[in-house]
């Protein structure tokens, strides 16, 4: 039935381009937290290696994965056949958020046919890679993508997208720093300017940055 798997082979990285839908699942460090499982679609996950995968995060009205990854790294990607033989892939790895203005996201982009309200790109490390059998997973037939995510985000200037993000996604529900160019940004607006100069001259880093920010707004709760 279930079995371990050394790499993506060329057959299992067939499978994977002929599926639209896939699941992300993250938790915070330790016991409490709140766990996350996310669906994802839209032909956004691509191979990159025979044990890396990656997708196109875009905006949305949450920031768990991001913030759960930048905690601890931990990612599961989870594959199901819908339609033809029953068949379950899971990919456990570590994750790590790739924003567009990181260094590495210019060398990512052009693997992904990349649409506006990009957040991030998510690149997992696949530590284990496993298959199992899905015969309890329903035979169902794909229709169509969904337009919703890329009408709302047409509808939106770059400035509205930005204030969203500020509002949406700078913590966890569980009070995570999630996106550091929103933990950054927020945070030093309401610094002043010598506040803000006094950072840079201390050094200090974006992840002491960001979790500051995050301590704020649990205060604020």
């Amino acid at each position: 039935m279930g079995k371990t798997l050394d790499a993506i082979d060329d057959s299992l990285r067939k499978w994977v381009e002929r599926q639209h839908v896939f699941f992300v699942a993250t938790a915070p460090a330790g016991s409490g937290g709140h766990v996350n499982c996310s669906p994802k679609g839209l032909d956004s996950l691509r191979i990159l290696g025979p044990r890396t995968v990656a997708y196109v995060d875009y905006t949305g009205s949450g920031a768990e994965t991001i913030a759960h990854l930048r905690e601890n790294g931990r990612i599961v990607i989870m594959l199901c056949a819908f339609s033809g033989p029953p068949k379950i892939v899971r990919f456990h790895g570590r994750g790590s958020v790739i924003e567009p203005d990181h260094a590495d996201f210019a060398a990512l982009a052009p693997h992904f046919d990349i649409a506006r309200g990009v957040r991030s790109i998510i690149v997992v490390d696949i530590e284990r890679i496993s298959d199992s059998c899905g015969f309890s997973v329903p035979v169902m037939a794909f229709d169509h993508d969904r337009p919703h995510l890329a009408a709302w985000t047409d509808k939106k200037s770059d400035e509205a997208l930005v204030e969203y993000r500020d509002k949406k996604n700078a913590v966890s529900i569980d009070g995570l720093p999630a996106l550091t160019s929103v933990s950054r940004r927020v945070l030093l607006q309401d610094m002043t300017n010598d506040g803000a100069k006094q950072l840079d001259a201390k050094g200090v880093t974006e992840d002491e940055i960001t979790r500051d920010f995050a301590a704020s707004k649990k205060r604020r709760r």
